[in-house]
């Protein structure tokens, strides 16, 4: 009976795992290809499937990263050994644009062979990043309150578009303060 079991292998049993990796929220579109061409050769160089690619784009973080406020996410689910896991961490902490990564196990138990994927939802899209007035950090003396924001210039040109009410209306507030200023003193 013994001699039964070792005759055959053993079954190797993969795992799915989730990994969310941030971008800086500045890098350029080929450094970010650079990143996701690095995840696929490990994945195919290894042996794992991917079976999902989602690209969330530029968000706010929780707290500051290598003093950055935001980040751009994408998240990668596939099926694997977990030496790829280890490949797959050590090149993200080599490569600079990437600023912080995760890596979940969603399930144990997988049989890789029978893993299937469509190939639209494991193409990493290009990441194009266009300069915006909104990530516009805040200073630290200005973040602590030492310093007054300064104002945006996205709120400025909403400001010059009402500038024409609101002289009337600064207008009519200056000569009722007037208007107060001469009843207390008569």
């Amino acid at each position: 009976m013994a001699e039964q079991t070792l005759s055959h292998a053993a079954k190797k049993w993969a795992r799915e795992y989730e990994t969310i990796y941030i971008l800086r929220p500045n890098v350029d579109a080929d450094e970010a290809t650079k990143v996701s061409d690095r995840v696929q050769d490990v994945m195919n160089r290894l042996g794992a499937k991917i079976t999902k690619v989602d690209t969330w784009g530029k968000r706010k973080l929780a707290y500051p990263i290598k003093r950055f406020g935001r980040g751009i996410f994408v998240y990668v689910r596939y099926v694997a050994m977990n030496d790829v896991v280890a490949e797959l961490e050590r090149n993200f902490g080599i490569l600079e644009p990437v600023i912080r990564f995760q890596t979940i196990v969603n399930r144990d138990f997988v049989e890789l062979e029978e893993v299937t994927s469509d190939a639209e939802e494991t193409k990493f899209e290009r990441i194009e990043v266009a300069a915006e007035e909104d990530d516009i950090e805040p200073t630290t003396a200005e973040r602590l309150g030492m310093l007054e924001r300064a104002p945006r210039a996205r709120a400025e040109s909403h400001d010059d578009e009402g500038d024409d009410n609101n002289d009337d209306e600064d207008a009519g507030d200056e000569a009722a303060a007037s208007d107060e200023q001469e009843n207390e003193d008569g």
